[in-house]
């Protein structure tokens, strides 16, 4: 097996125990990897703290420099990390190829962003300045369905901003984030990142350290209350992005052959396993039983297989504890509605499951209300737009959304009455790192990419100079 080390100060480190990572296709063990201890998670943010003065202080053309050229290592490298990302993650290995290209795409575009001096004021009887200035150590906290491409969505900023960061990756999905570490370790000034690993149990004590300013965290709403509760003694700046339950609304009119390919894609890219994937359909009633077939024909001509193994369109669960869930929620599709597709637990090893698409369910079962983040996908009937757009917003969920007919007039209407963060129309999961997001209601605090996503990782200073 390959060895995997801890980046802590600059030196690649053994883990002060180890554990074992399982490749999810298989149920075999893939690798040990190093597990970080309390007092590594300590001397991690002690690195931080202690880089955080140099660091900040360099130019932000240095900082850029420095990011710019992580990018190009990392894509030098893309194939091995591809791989390994599939071994571990589960995903086919065109999806972990699109993670890597667009990890590297994020990385040098958020590199390219500036923070300049705004004149507020500048008159006869003062000059009113705002500054951006780095808040110091960044607890960054990643989950295990994207973990490359999400460690692009936190690091290029805090660093840019002047940040030192101490990156904590999920447990099933750890080995991706280590081999960053040793691309880091001879680029960057010692402490500036460092990467520590847990079995769950250190993030309480990252988010609650009385070292680290701020914590970007992406993960489930539950965990997300925890982070903000550890956070508070403190009152770290915070960034949250967690669980959606994204609502698809399909108008009267819309074409169910036309439309169907990008729903299927918007809801079981990575099976499901994706925050912003689309969790439940509302479709008219007058193309309902259309809309529930074409989605039922492209779950059957699904290929759920190893990621590794050329033609699999659809990886299996990332680990054993979500598979058990999904599993749950295939009960309740069964008690509470028609089966079209799929429902189906794959008799191999390896955490299977076939993508479902689940008719005649309403607002109030489970499966419906619930984030399922698995190959499961509910479509529930309506006849009033209005009474669809209620219950595409009757959840505490508010993350993402999408209209989908050919009557545009109507459909940017019902767009901007959703009361999500980012709301597509005709498609879904189209962003980019120029593109602010942000989770409305339980979905979030705070944004990440574009201008205010940089700005998430700095704290205003105005200086109010008497001419």
């Amino acid at each position: 097996m390959s060895e995997y080390r801890l980046l802590i100060d600059g030196a690649l480190v053994a883990g002060d125990s180890t554990m074992e990572v399982v490749n999810p296709a298989t149920e075999e063990v893939l690798a040990l990897a190093p597990r970080g201890s309390e007092a590594q998670l300590d001397a991690a943010v002690a690195a931080a703290k202690a880089a955080f003065p140099a660091w900040a202080a360099r130019d932000i053309s240095e900082r850029r420099a420095l990011i710019l050229a992580f990018a190009d290592r990392f894509e030098a490298r893309a194939d091995e990390f591809a791989k390994l990302l599939t071994q571990e993650q589960g995903k086919p290995l065109p999806e972990a190829q699109m993670e890597v290209a667009y990890s590297c795409v994020f990385i040098r575009q958020m590199a390219g962003y500036d923070l300049p001096v705004k004149v507020i004021e500048d008159s006869e009887t003062r000059l009113v300045q705002q500054f951006r200035r780095p808040l110091g150590v960044v607890g960054a906290i990643i989950p295990w369905n994207f973990p490359l491409l999400i460690v692009a969505f936190k690091l290029p900023f805090a660093l840019l901003a002047g940040n030192t960061v101490v990156l904590k990756p999920a447990p099933t999905t750890p080995l991706t984030t280590l081999r960053l570490g040793e691309i880091l370790a001879d680029l960057l000034p010692p402490g500036v990142v460092n990467i520590v690993t847990d079995l769950n149990d250190l993030g309480g004590r990252l988010s609650g350290h009385p070292d680290v300013a701020k914590i970007s965290f992406t993960g489930s709403s539950a965990t997300g209350r925890k982070v903000m509760a550890s956070a508070a003694g403190t009152l770290k700046r915070l960034t949250l992005e967690l669980g959606g339950n994204d609502a698809a609304i399909v108008l009267p009119g819309a074409d169910p052959e036309k439309i169907a390919p990008g729903i299927f894609g918007g809801a079981f890219f990575n099976a499901g396993q994706t925050c912003l994937a689309i969790k439940r359909v509302y479709v008219h009633d007058s193309i309902y039983d259309e809309v529930c077939a074409q989605l039922g024909r492209l779950a059957d001509a699904a290929v759920v297989d190893d990621g590794l193994r050329q033609g699999a369109t659809i990886g299996p669960l990332q680990n054993r504890m979500q598979y058990e869930k999904v599993k749950g929620y295939l009960d309740s599709a069964r008690a509470d509605g028609r089966i079209v597709a799929g429902g189906e637990v794959e008799d191999r090893p390896g955490y299977f499951i076939r993508p479902t698409i689940v008719a005649d369910v309403e607002d109030g079962d489970r499966i419906v209300d619930e984030e399922q983040f698995g190959p499961i996908l509910p479509i529930i009937r309506f006849s009033d737009v209005e009474q669809a757009l209620h219950a595409a917003n009757s959840l505490d969920f508010g993350l993402g959304g999408s209209v989908w007919g050919d009557d545009r007039a109507l459909a940017r209407s019902v767009a901007e009455r959703m009361e999500s963060g980012t709301v597509w129309i005709n498609k879904h999961l189209d962003f980019g790192p120029n593109v602010p997001f942000a989770g409305a209601k339980q979905s979030g605090i705070g944004s990440e990419f574009a201008e205010e996503g940089l700005h998430e990782f700095t704290q205003i200073r105005i200086v109010n100079e008497a001419r």
